[in-house]
């Protein structure tokens, strides 16, 4: 992928994108706890079952992570979409799919609303959307019904407030190989690697100010506006969103689809790289053992 930086009003964005052949962009949008990296299992799935480089392919590094300096505390949903949409008409499309994976589907959704002619479609990989409940919730609440995220989050302020710090804990915790241990619920099973990529990737910082903006996000009145087709996928293992937050989801969401996968935790575009390379960029290869089967999707009412 050929590398970019595009200024936006929260600042220079790193991009990696391949090469423009249409009028719409695929954008993929990474999570709070990753960069744009995460994406890389899934899109040399693609390539590997295309026998080439996907074309169209926009993967940024939101601003506050990855190679995108930014100022945490200005950042929320409508900083972080738009930001997007200016990322993806300086390489000059006018139209986009989005995939976002936990916030960043969060931001999908939000992007959906602000441009609803330039937002084809969305798909969101284990979205982060508790938000949708969050403004009605009290802590005990939130903490009740979703503890591993509320845990993630005590973790995630401690290391903050360490500052450069928390960088060395963790990698401190990965030498030791503790950090496996830490993240093992993330997945279904493990994934060699994983704790290394995390250790680099984590902007503690970034990861609590996305959350307490989450909390404050109107959504119901904020996703009632999408027009795009909608389809949410996360695994039947994912610690972070469970059925609940589907039916949450399609509440507000007009003609929401939902697939759930088998055996797949919260990174299934990691666990399952050729699954969601056909389900998310429309590129399927030869079906492997690995695999899990697809359950059926459902559609909101």
């Amino acid at each position: 992928m050929e590398q970019t930086m595009v200024e936006t009003d929260a600042g220079p964005v790193t991009v990696h994108r391949t090469a423009r052949e249409s009028a719409a962009a695929t954008i993929l949008l990474h999570g709070a706890a990753g960069s744009w990296t995460t994406w890389e299992p899934m899109v040399a799935a693609a390539e590997g079952a295309r026998g080439s480089t996907v074309p169209d392919l926009v993967v940024p590094d939101l601003p506050g992570w990855g190679d995108s300096p930014a100022d945490v505390a200005s950042l929320d949903a409508a900083v972080l979409a738009t930001s997007v949409a200016t990322v993806a008409r300086a390489l000059g499309y006018e139209r986009w799919r989005v995939v976002g994976h936990s916030l960043g589907g969060f931001v999908a959704l939000e992007l959906a609303v602000r441009e609803p002619v330039a937002t084809e479609s969305v798909v969101l990989v284990s979205a982060t959307t508790f938000g949708g409940q969050a403004d009605r919730r009290s802590t005990a609440s939130l903490l009740y019904r979703h503890a591993p995220l509320m845990l993630l989050l005590a973790g995630m302020r401690v290391l903050a407030a360490l500052g450069p710090g928390g960088h060395r804990l963790v990698r401190a915790l990965e030498r030791m190989r503790l950090l496996p241990l830490l993240i093992a619920r993330l997945f279904s099973s493990p994934v060699p690697g994983s704790a290394h990529e995390l250790a680099r990737d984590l902007r503690p910082a970034a990861f609590v100010r996305a959350v307490a903006c989450a909390r404050r996000y109107p959504a119901a009145e904020r996703w009632a506006r999408i027009r795009c087709p909608v389809l949410s996928l996360h695994g039947d293992r994912d610690v972070f969103v469970t059925a609940a937050d589907d039916a949450g989801l399609a509440a507000i969401v007009t003609g929401l689809r939902t697939r759930i996968l088998p055996a797949t935790g919260h990174f299934a575009h990691v666990e399952h790289p050729s699954l969601l390379a056909a389900l998310c960029l429309g590129v399927a290869g030869e079906a492997g053992g690995e695999e899990p089967p697809l359950a059926r999707v459902t559609r909101a009412r």
